[in-house]
């Protein structure tokens, strides 16, 4: 397998796409030739959560064996990085819907699942490039993958991480989690401005001449943890592939049976992987964007416009609070029925005039497989309200955001008899002040009192990796402007070069 750019013609060698992240020209990798229909249940029935990540994943990292790629899927997946041994149980609601639970990871959201592995393939990666630069990975956070990118980089020989997120736009858990991380490896730095901005910054640093000239001078070469990166996005198709094992072997379905599935989303990483596991052989039906009051991608769906040309809301769920999703490219190229000159067109259009729109026909056959719909403040509380009183089920924002688009379109009568998953993308004690203004519960200054008053109220008891951090010390809690982001880098890249 290799890979192309979504912009171009060029292609590269697994290895190549997971050390450098963005293609030179801007553009995102993509499979040369996607492995179309190569799954079915029954190849995949009795499989665990590691078996399943070992076959998605040979059809996309060739240039790993078979016993390499099953040494890093252990690695990364086992009692020590993940609470439940099913790595991605699934919870039922009802008989029409099931809650996929992806936050049972070290950080508690479901950048976990990709994080605890992409490490693995990276190292593995940098060996085979004989790259001997220190590696330094750059994030830009909304709030989850920074401190998952963290935990997964922290410490591991031959590679750095600074992760950017916006001051006021992470809960005060996730900011916390990132504040108080530990390692030798690291740097956390807060932001004047939104995760736009950081992310639009990071991807002009990795086509920027002059800066990566500076950085390979100093023995450093820049590489990315979010999900523009293969190593980040592929993981992630797995558990889709694992929900729906579980879906048959739990009788939610039959096998080959069509469900749809709902995905709060942000930066349209998670919901990719989920098409990736359709066009792979999964029976989803509809695949369902949910949006915030942040509703570009909604937008998109309904108008084929997708206009950034707007006003950007702090949200109670600050993970999908982007106007920017940088994965969208992919999805475009199959669009445009993978013609890379189209895409960098509409890419030039968002980048001159924040707006690109596809043809009324492109439009229609997206809608065959993609929908969007969105919901405020009051109704992701509203939600939060309702399951956990009516069914016992303490959602996050994020999933109560996608939770909330189902009972909209069930409503409407959109659901067309088919089971639904909806995507749960965190746990609920990363967001207590929401958790709290949802179940009228006191507020306190303090988030920890605030999460010991939701498990006295709710009997869940605090995971561990969040009971331990509230007496570790605070070691970033610097914040800086967003024009002085560069230099932050260029002090960085200095200091892992002092090292050396």
């Amino acid at each position: 397998m290799k890979f192309r750019s979504t912009r171009s013609n060029t292609c590269v060698a697994p290895s190549y796409a997971l050390l450098h992240g963005l293609a030179p020209d801007g553009g995102l990798y993509v499979p040369e030739t996607f492995p179309e229909q190569v799954l079915q249940y029954k190849d995949l029935a009795g499989k665990s959560y590691q078996e399943i990540a070992s076959v998605v994943l040979s059809y996309f990292f060739t240039n790993f064996t078979d016993e390499e790629r099953d040494a890093m899927i252990a690695s990364a997946y086992n009692e020590h990085t993940f609470r439940d041994e099913r790595i991605v149980p699934l919870h039922s609601i009802d008989t029409d819907v099931s809650i996929s639970e992806l936050f049972h990871g070290r950080t508690l959201a479901f950048k976990d699942l990709a994080l605890s592995l992409f490490p693995y393939l990276l190292t593995a990666a940098k060996a085979q490039e004989r790259e001997d630069r220190d590696i330094l990975i750059l994030t830009a956070t909304s709030g989850d993958t920074g401190k998952a990118a963290l935990e997964g980089f922290k410490d591991v020989a031959g590679t750095n991480i600074m992760v950017f997120y916006p001051s006021e736009g992470v809960s005060p858990m996730q900011k916390q989690q990132m504040q108080k991380q530990e390692g030798n490896n690291v740097n956390v730095s807060a932001i004047y401005g939104n995760f736009d901005d950081a992310q639009s910054f990071l991807k002009r640093v990795f086509v920027d001449p002059d800066v990566n000239a500076y950085a390979d001078e100093k023995g450093v070469l820049f590489s990315s943890a979010n999900s523009i990166n293969i190593g980040r996005l592929f993981p992630q198709v797995a558990y889709y592939v694992s929900t729906y094992v579980s879906l048959v072997d739990n009788g939610a379905i039959s096998e080959g049976e069509i469900f749809d599935v709902v995905v709060p989303t942000g930066n349209f990483g998670n919901i990719l992987a989920g098409y990736f596991a359709k066009k792979m052989g999964v029976p989803i039906g509809k695949l369902i964007c949910a949006s915030n009051k942040n509703k570009v991608l909604a937008d998109f769906f309904e108008t084929g416009v997708y206009d950034m040309n707007r006003q950007f809301f702090t949200t109670d769920s600050p993970s999908m609070d982007i106007l920017l999703s940088s994965n969208f490219e992919r999805f475009l190229f199959y669009v445009a029925g993978q013609d890379a000159e189209k895409v960098a067109q509409w890419e030039k259009d968002l980048s001159e005039t924040g707006k690109m729109a596809v043809s009324a026909e492109e439009l229609a056959q997206l809608r065959r497989e993609f929908e969007g719909g969105w919901i405020d403040d009051g109704e992701t509380e509203a939600v939060i309200n309702h399951v956990y009183n009516d069914y016992g089920y303490l959602l996050d924002p994020h999933t109560a955001v996608a939770y909330g688009v189902y009972m909209n379109r069930r409503r409407q009568g959109l659901c067309e008899g088919r089971h639904t998953v909806v995507m749960a993308t965190a746990h609920p004690y990363k967001f207590p002040p929401v958790i709290c203004q949802a179940l009228a519960l006191p507020k306190h200054d303090d988030a920890f009192d605030e999460l010991l008053e939701i498990a006295d109220v709710t009997g869940m008891a605090l995971p561990k990796p969040l009971a331990e951090l509230r007496n570790k010390p605070v070691r970033f809690g610097s914040s800086i402007e967003k024009e002085d982001m560069k230099q932050a880098v260029l002090a960085f890249v200095d200091a892992i070069h002092g090292r050396a």
